[in-house]
């Protein structure tokens, strides 16, 4: 009976290690920070790290609805007026990608990746 205790234990005590682990993961993980506002992206010209997974927050501080796009990066999240979320890029290639914001067709940037 004890060495089935020990067993369950240990499998806990791995659970917890992984889960440690992609936490970490997680943190050590560069977020990029993008403002929408009615209208607005900023900042306009978004340098983010080629080749390394990273995280682009958006917060949308305007009165009404956004929805940040990219065609070329085939990414798109729409949020609501105060609220923020954010995007999960595994790793992108060195260039430059055109987005907007789709609700407001004049709010433009351009995403650098270097």
């Amino acid at each position: 009976m004890p060495s089935r205790l020990f067993r369950h234990v240990r499998f806990a005590g791995l659970l917890l290690a992984a889960a440690a682990a992609t936490s970490a993961r997680a943190d050590d993980m560069p977020v990029i920070k993008v403002e929408m506002r009615d209208g607005v992206i900023l900042p306009t010209v978004i340098e983010v790290p080629a080749n390394t997974r990273f995280k682009l927050e958006i917060s949308n501080t305007g009165q009404s609805p956004v929805e940040f796009e990219s065609t070329e990066l085939k990414r798109e999240k729409a949020l609501a007026a105060g609220s923020t979320s954010a995007i999960v890029f595994r790793t992108l290639d060195a260039g430059t990608y055109q987005v907007f914001d789709d609700f407001h067709p004049e709010a433009k940037a351009t995403l650098v990746a270097k």
